[in-house]
């Protein structure tokens, strides 16, 4: 049986779940791949853990338990992984501390799983490089809206379509603010009832001002379509703006608001873009729910694609998780 030591960097919610949800399928992955799957070291901030035979415990270890200091280059170089999967901040004008790791795995030879978007945003082309050049995977399925399938739809299971137009409901801030406001509650008020649900940051302006779903757009655009376009470049709108008169406007007009990441593929190019579009009661979008992402994908051959997936923490985790196990099968 085979030998996979995993690390994780960023171990906060997201990264103990995926701890957390790594372990328990553990027996999964000897059965299915012949995988003897250990996670054998995590970090945060400040602080790391590295046990060569896996950590114990159903969770990963408790925060009391990391080693302060170990964290960094240092902590890729001190522990012998095989996998690294990234659930740190996001940081997409230096790629933070994300960069650091992931650029470090893959230079040592480990496949890298980004859930953090920073370092992708800031150097995509690079990491790619260095991924091939030591012949692993970079995967970041966790990134481009998290269990919304974005990258897999588009590389595989569309690979025979010329695709026109990518549309999507990548946060689910957003959309749950929206979905808030339109039920009568103000801005302020949704935006803290998101705050207590977990959905959004303390400082919720990375969502609202809509560089968030910006991000993704144009990590997906990039990523899949080698649009070559820079953050800066995309037009973005958020919805921290928004009145009561525009909710009232669209509620008499019988329409629904949604913040849409839009990618479209033309004779000149690949545009994206980051818009507030209102939809009609019936259309697929408009009953995309509060804690709801959403994509639409138009093609040639297929016609119009639409996947819809509720988000959560644990939704994130798996989608890490998927990546992983694709990293399984190919071994």
């Amino acid at each position: 049986m085979q030998r996979w030591n995993v690390a994780i960097t960023g171990f906060g919610a997201i990264g103990r779940t995926v701890a957390s949800l790594l372990l328990q399928r553990q027996a999964h992955y000897a059965q299915r791949y012949g995988a003897d799957v250990r996670l054998t070291a995590v970090c945060g901030s400040r602080a790391g853990l590295y046990v060569p035979e896996g950590l114990p415990g159903p969770s990963g270890p408790a925060r009391e338990a990391l080693q302060a200091g170990l964290t960094g280059a240092e902590f890729i170089e001190q522990t012998n992984a095989h996998v690294l999967i990234d659930a740190g901040p996001t940081d997409f004008e230096t790629g933070g501390a994300a960069y650091v790791y992931i650029r470090s795995a893959l230079s040592r030879g480990l496949n890298a799983i980004a859930i953090s978007k920073g370092a992708l945003i800031f150097d995509l082309p690079g990491l790619r490089a260095l991924a091939a050049a030591n012949g692993v995977a970079l995967k970041f399925s966790g990134a481009t809206a998290a269990a919304l399938p974005t990258i897999d739809l588009l590389e595989h299971n569309l690979a025979g379509c010329r695709v026109f137009r990518v549309e999507g409901i990548f946060t689910a801030t957003t959309n749950y603010v929206l979905s808030q406001m339109m039920d009568g509650v103000a801005l302020p008020d949704a935006v803290a009832q998101a705050q207590q649900l977990g959905m959004a940051e303390p400082d919720p302006r990375f969502d609202l001002e809509g560089w968030d779903t910006a991000c993704k757009t144009t990590l997906i655009a990039n990523a899949m379509f080698d649009a070559n376009i820079t953050l800066s470049k995309v037009e973005r709108q958020g919805i921290d703006q928004i009145t009561r008169g525009d909710v009232d406007g669209w509620k008499a007009a019988g329409v629904v608001p949604k913040l849409i990441g839009e990618i479209v593929l033309g004779e000149h190019g690949v545009s994206a873009a980051v818009a507030l579009r209102t939809y009609p009661e019936d259309h697929p979008f408009a009953q995309v729910g509060a804690k709801m992402k959403a994509i639409s994908v138009r093609t040639d051959a297929m016609g119009e694609i639409i996947a819809i997936c509720r988000t959560s923490p644990l939704a994130t985790a798996a989608a890490a998780l998927k990546d992983f196990e694709h990293i399984l099968m190919k071994r």
